[in-house]
Formats: structure tokens, sequence, C-alpha cells
């Protein structure tokens, strides 16, 4: 039996879109024993506060997580800037494996080097600074002991300041940096990146070392259902539904 692995990025879960949840979890419906493994590479939620906001919904797409991981099917899941605030108690109660940005795997063979993307996006100044702030240890533990109103209140200023500064930024600036790309794929001597956040899917290649190396962007989950799956005949771009 050929074993596939799948990958897949930017599914923004949120009770505002409804359309997509239930293409998600009709998509973890779908799984079967053909898939050995998925990779989560990032805001698989459109905004996570904190473990402690056990809402409906999010208890929902914590069951449903479960019940893959209980099939036996690996599921991995790399934090991106909308859910880096996902913590053990979600690892705890749904079994997925919590990976760290820049991560690699040998995939069939080849050194692959896993990361969100937000940290490729180097020429985007203002929101690399937020970043490094955001992601301090002092600045969650403060976020995390307001109370989950606030929190949520927060979320959803930070969600409409983040839509006013992507209008107000030019494309490209907001898009990786090929220096950055290179930069991190000689670090790790990876011959293969894949990331998402940018919403911009495609295959890039690059030449390094007089070797051919390759950078797959993934798709966001909005009008369709996009994923990049892998076996050892190589990888295919599945829309489904």
């Amino acid at each position: 039996m050929i074993k596939h692995i799948h990958f897949i990025s930017d599914v923004h879960l949120t009770e505002d879109r409804p359309e997509t949840v239930q293409r998600f979890l009709a998509y973890l419906a779908s799984l079967d024993n053909h898939v050995s493994a998925v990779y989560i590479l990032g805001d698989l939620f459109d905004v996570w506060v904190g473990d402690d906001n056990q809402s409906a919904f999010n208890e929902n797409i914590k069951e449903k997580l479960k019940g893959v991981t209980q099939q036996g099917i690996h599921v991995y899941f790399l934090p991106g800037n909308r859910d880096f605030l996902v913590g053990q108690q979600f690892f705890d109660d749904t079994q997925i494996t919590c990976l760290n940005d820049e991560t690699v795997i040998d995939l069939f063979g080849t050194k692959t080097l896993l990361m969100h993307g937000d940290l490729l996006c180097t020429d985007d100044i203002a929101y690399q600074n937020f970043r490094q702030l955001t992601h301090s240890q002092q600045w969650q533990e403060e976020l995390l002991a307001k109370p989950l109103k606030e929190r949520l209140a927060l979320a959803q200023h930070y969600r409409q300041e983040s839509l006013l500064s992507k209008q107000s930024t030019a494309m490209d600036i907001m898009d990786v940096n090929k220096k950055a790309v290179l930069t991190y794929l000689k670090k790790h001597h990876t011959q293969r990146l894949i990331h998402g956040h940018t919403h911009r899917p495609n295959i890039h290649h690059y030449i390094v070392d007089n070797q051919t190396v390759s950078r797959f962007v993934l798709a966001e989950w909005d009008n369709n259902c996009t994923l990049l799956d892998w076996s050892e005949q190589g990888y295919r771009l599945s829309t489904l539904f």
C-alpha cells in the first residue's frame, strides 16, 4: 500500500467561516490508512487566545482531530502567527505532536525544512518587531493572565489592526524575502522548504551551490481545500470538495 503524507496550512478555522469549517471537517473524515501523517503548518485557527477557551466550537474541532490521531494517523502542528498561543493542553487533548518553527524532516529521502513562513517575510519590519514581542515568554504570560473575555476582545482588535496594516502595506513587502529563504535552506542544509502564511501558493526553484532547491508554498483554505500530497511516487497538489 502506498503511504501518503499531507501538508496543509492557513485553514483559519473560525465560526465566521462555516463553509471552511465544514470542508476541514469533511477532510478529516475522509482520512484513512492510506495517509500516514498530516502536517499542519500554522494558522489552523484564525485566532487562539489560550487553551482555557473551551468553547463548543473549539472543543468540537479538538474532538475531530483526536479522532484522526486515534486512527493511528500521525498529526503534527506547527503554530502560526494566528495560533501561536496553542499550548500543551491542546496537544494533550488531541494527541497531536507539536513542532517548532524550522523543523527538518526526512521526506522520502530528502531533507525538508518545514516553517510557517512568517519568519521569511523579513522586509515587513513592523511585523517582525511585533512577532518578536508577542513570542516573548513575558508577553505571553501577561496576556494569558488576563481574563478570557479581555483576551478575546484584544484578539479582535489585533485582527482589525492587521487588516488595516495589510491594506496600507505593499504586497511585495509582505511576501518572503529570497535572501531569507536561501539563508534558512543553507542553515539547515536542506534541499526543500515547505511553508504557508503568504497565501501565494506556488512552487519556486533556486540554484544553491550548483544544486536545485525547491520552495513549496501552501494555499490558504478559503474558497477551496488544497493540500500538498506526498508519497514515494512524488508529490501532487490536491483540491478537494
